[in-house]
C-alpha cells in the first residue's frame, strides 16, 4: 500500500500547474496502483510492473468501459458522497462514478471555471438541460447547480422547455448589461435558437454536446454556425466533461479545448493502445487528478487531435472496430 497523496487536500489540488503536474500524477499513480484492486489487476494483465513506471508516458490508462461494469474506487471506503450516472439508451448499462469527497470535486470544478472565466459571482447562470434534469445523478446538472450556488444571482435557474420565460430573462439581462452564462445541451440550444432568435451581446453560450437522437447529427461547426447566426454571436463556447471525470475542459471558440490545470489530455494510437503521445490524432487518454478516489488515468472512446500546446479537438466517437485497437478489455 502506498501512502495517501498530499493531493488529498483541496489546497494542494488547486496548486497543480504545468511545472508540478507530472510529479503529482506519478504520486497518484503509485497510490492508485497500491489501493485500487481493479486498476492494479488491469496493470498486471498488461504486464506492467509499477516499479518500472518512471514517467507519465509509462502509466497505463484504464478503459472507460470499466465504469459500466465495475465499481471503480481507490481506497477502503463504501459511503459515497455522490454517485454520478451517465445517460444512455434504454436497456444500456450506464456508467457510474462513485465520488467519495464532494468537496474535492467542487474545488476542482470551481478552480477550473475560474481559470477560464473568472468568478461565478460575475455571472447570471442559466441552464437549458432538459434531458439531464429529467433523470437523476447527472454530473452536468450538479456542475450547473454548484456554479449557481457560487453565482448567487437572483435569475440563476434551470429550464426544461420554458422557452418563453428563458427568452424573457435573457432579454432583460441583456438590457441590463449583465454577464450571463447560458449552459445548454446541444439539441435544446438548437431548438431554442430556432424558436427565439435574438441578439446576445453579454451572454456566453456554452454547449455541452448531446444530440441524443433528437435531431440528425450535426458537426460542431454546423451547430456553432447555426447558433451564431440566430443569436448574433461572435463565438460559441463548449464544455468537455463526462460522468467518469471530475475536471473539465473548455473551448472559447471553434471547438478547440484547453484542459483545466488538474487535467491533461494525451492521445493513443488506434492500433496500439499502449502507444501514447502528447500530440497527434487518435483515441483520447485523460489524466484527471481530481479522480483521486476512483481512477485518474482514463482511456476514453473519443477520437481527437492534440496540438503542440496541449489544446485539443474532439473529432467523434470511436466505432467498435477502432475500440478493439484503442482498448484492451481483458480484466
Amino acid at each position: 500500500m502506498h501512502e495517501y497523496p498530499a493531493l488529498k487536500d483541496s489546497e494542494n489540488l488547486t496548486s497543480i500547474n504545468e511545472g508540478n503536474f507530472e510529479d503529482a500524477a506519478m504520486q497518484v499513480f503509485r497510490y492508485q496502483h497500491g489501493n485500487n484492486a481493479l486498476y492494479r489487476k488491469y496493470c498486471d494483465t498488461l504486464g506492467v510492473n509499477a516499479a518500472a513506471v518512471k514517467s507519465v508516458a509509462d502509466i497505463p490508462f484504464l478503459p472507460i468501459l470499466f465504469f459500466k461494469t465495475h465499481k471503480v474506487v481507490t481506497g477502503d471506503w463504501t459511503d459515497s458522497a455522490l454517485i454520478f450516472e451517465s445517460s444512455g439508451t434504454t436497456g444500456e448499462t450506464p456508467s457510474r462514478h462513485y465520488v467519495r469527497d464532494a468537496g474535492l470535486y467542487e474545488t476542482s470544478l470551481l478552480h477550473g471555471f475560474r481559470e477560464f472565466y473568472g468568478a461565478p459571482g460575475e455571472y447570471a447562470i442559466l441552464a437549458l438541460l432538459p434531458s439531464y434534469l429529467e433523470r437523476g445523478n447527472s454530473s452536468l446538472v450538479y456542475m450547473a447547480k454548484t456554479l449557481m450556488e457560487k453565482s448567487g444571482h437572483p435569475d440563476d435557474g434551470f429550464y426544461i422547455n420554458e422557452w418563453d420565460t428563458l427568452h424573457d430573462v435573457i432579454t432583460r439581462l441583456e438590457g441590463q448589461g449583465q454577464k450571463t452564462l447560458l449552459l445548454g445541451v446541444t439539441f435544446a440550444l438548437l431548438d431554442f435558437a430556432e424558436t427565439y432568435p435574438m441578439q446576445m451581446k453579454h451572454t456566453i453560450v456554452m454547449e455541452t454536446g448531446g444530440m441524443k437522437g433528437r435531431k440528425e447529427e450535426w458537426t460542431r461547426g454546423e451547430v456553432h454556425a447555426f447558433l451564431k447566426k440566430h443569436w448574433q454571436l461572435q463565438q460559441v463556447h463548449s464544455e468537455y466533461g463526462m460522468t467518469e471525470l471530475l475536471s473539465q475542459s473548455y473551448s472559447k471558440k471553434d471547438g478547440i479545448f484547453k484542459p483545466a490545470s488538474t487535467m491533461r489530455v494525451l492521445v493513443r494510437d488506434i492500433n496500439d493502445p499502449l502507444d501514447v503521445s502528447t500530440t497527434g490524432t487518435g483515441c483520447l487518454n485523460i489524466i484527471d487528478l481530481a479522480n483521486l478516489h476512483s481512477c485518474s488515468f482514463i482511456a476514453t472512446d473519443d477520437i481527437g487531435n492534440i496540438a503542440a500546446d496541449g489544446a485539443f479537438e474532439v473529432l467523434g466517437r470511436a466505432d467498435q472496430a477502432a475500440l478493439r485497437g484503442c482498448s484492451l478489455m481483458v480484466v
